[in-house]
Order: C-alpha cells, then sequence, then structure tokens
C-alpha cells in the first residue's frame, strides 16, 4: 500500500533539514595571517616540558591586560632605522599571552613584533600599497618567516589595511629607545630554531645543540604553533650568534637570529 502523500513530503523536509545542518556544521573559516610563535619569557626559566601547559598572563580579575599607552600620531627627528619588507600581522592565539618585553599581548593595541629592534622602541609603518601609516611599539620578537621584518598587532593592521591582504609591503621608521644601565654595545642576541610538530624531535636537538656549544645555555620550549629551540651564546653579541646560525644546517627547521632586548 502507498503511503499518503502529506508524509512522504514531511520525511522529504527532515531530510533536506539535516542536510543542510550537516553542510553547515562542515563549513570552517581559514585564517589569513600568519602567526608567528612568540619567544619565552625574558627570564628564560624552565623550559616548557611535552604535556604542560603555555601560561597565560592575566590581571587580577582574569582579564587580559589594559592597552599600551596611545602614541604619538608623528615621530620628530631622524628615524635610526628605515627598512622596506614585508609586514605580516599575528592575533589568536597569541591574545592574553605574555611578549618578549614582559608585557601582555593585547591585539586591539598598537603594538608590533620585529626579531631586531630593541624592545620599546617606536615605529613608524607605512603600507606602500595605499600609503596609510600607523606607530607603533616592538613589544615582542617575530616574524619568523624569511622576508618579512614586522608583524602587527590586528588593530596596526586594520588601519594600514594589511589585515585583509594577510601580507604587505611596508617601510618601517624606527625611534629606538636610549640604552638602559645593563645594555651592551650592539644588544643580546641569540639563535631561535624551529618549529617543530613533535616535542621529541626539539629536545633531542637541543641535547644535540649542549653537545656542541657547551658554553651555550640552550631550551626548548612551546609556542602555539609548535616546539622551538633557543642558543643563548655565552658572548651574546650579535657577530657570535650569526657564527652560530650560519652553521646550523638542519632540514625543515631555520635558524632565526633575533634580539633579547
Amino acid at each position: 500500500m502507498r503511503r499518503p502523500l502529506h508524509r512522504s513530503l514531511h520525511l522529504y523536509e527532515i531530510a533536506t533539514l539535516l542536510c543542510a545542518l550537516a553542510l553547515f556544521g562542515c563549513h570552517k573559516q581559514n585564517s589569513r595571517a600568519y602567526n608567528p610563535p612568540p619567544p619565552p619569557d625574558l627570564n628564560d626559566a624552565a623550559p616548557v616540558r611535552p604535556g604542560s601547559q603555555a601560561h597565560v598572563s592575566e590581571s587580577r580579575h582574569g582579564a587580559p591586560a589594559a592597552p599600551a599607552s596611545v602614541l604619538p600620531e608623528t615621530l620628530k627627528g631622524k628615524p635610526a632605522v628605515v627598512e622596506v619588507g614585508l609586514a605580516s600581522w599575528y592575533g589568536p592565539p597569541y591574545a592574553g599571552r605574555k611578549g618578549a618585553d614582559g608585557t601582555v599581548y593585547n591585539q586591539n593595541a598598537m603594538t608590533a613584533a620585529n626579531l631586531t629592534l630593541p624592545l620599546g622602541s617606536v615605529v613608524r609603518v607605512t603600507n606602500l600599497a595605499n600609503e596609510q601609516t600607523v606607530v607603533v611599539r616592538i613589544t615582542d620578537r617575530g616574524p619568523f618567516v624569511r622576508g618579512r621584518i614586522i608583524d602587527l598587532s590586528l588593530a596596526a593592521a586594520k588601519a594600514t589595511g594589511v589585515y585583509r591582504a594577510g601580507v604587505a609591503k611596508v617601510r618601517i621608521e624606527a625611534f629606538v629607545p636610549p640604552p638602559g644601565p645593563n645594555s651592551i654595545p650592539g644588544g643580546r642576541w641569540c639563535v631561535q630554531i624551529g618549529a617543530f610538530y613533535n616535542p621529541e624531535d626539539a629536545i633531542q636537538l637541543k641535547n644535540d645543540l649542549m653537545r656542541r656549544y657547551a658554553t651555550a645555555k640552550v631550551i626548548e620550549f612551546q609556542g602555539p604553533t609548535g616546539y622551538w629551540v633557543r642558543i643563548n651564546p655565552k658572548q651574546p653579541d650579535k657577530g657570535t650568534a650569526t657564527e652560530i646560525a650560519e652553521s646550523i644546517h638542519i632540514p625543515d627547521a631555520e635558524p632565526f637570529l633575533t634580539r633579547t632586548d
């Protein structure tokens, strides 16, 4: 006996609804930004071990720290460094994590990451495609991708048009802070290698490097994109760090020269 027509239509509607829900649930939006792995805290305390959770700094009430002070819109004088290269940006999962200068990263503040400028440097960043400009403060280290010279916070990326492009050619004009009482000429430098998907690979590299560089402090730590190894030379000048970086040849794990102060 044939089933009533209205029941057949009812079953068809249910099947259509389930298919629509399945398609909607499978849709994912891909991020267009590169997320550079952050360095560990400045004190380079105990290395992160497999299975441990990365520390997330928060305010007393559990919320991320307040944005950095508003920077001047215009800067006077001659910049210490002028460079042209590629800029990218970073946001989650770095929001709320401690940056290289010890402050909590706020993606809505005008900050940025750079490998070679002293922490605290004030930088004017100009998107050469649209001439949009923003002033940021260097609070973290990165980007760990060849050819990129600065990683902007989410807010700074939106202000310059880098957010939608993901990567854009920019000019940076850096005004560096005066040397501190414990600073050394030319700054303090280290070598960072990674990122490794498996923590065992990072630990193995760390053990190999400790035998090779007996006078260096070698640590491994976990970042949002994998596990990294850092070599802190006994003599932390740029020349020594450069020699170490040039002597390391590991497939799929580039060494990066980065400043720690």
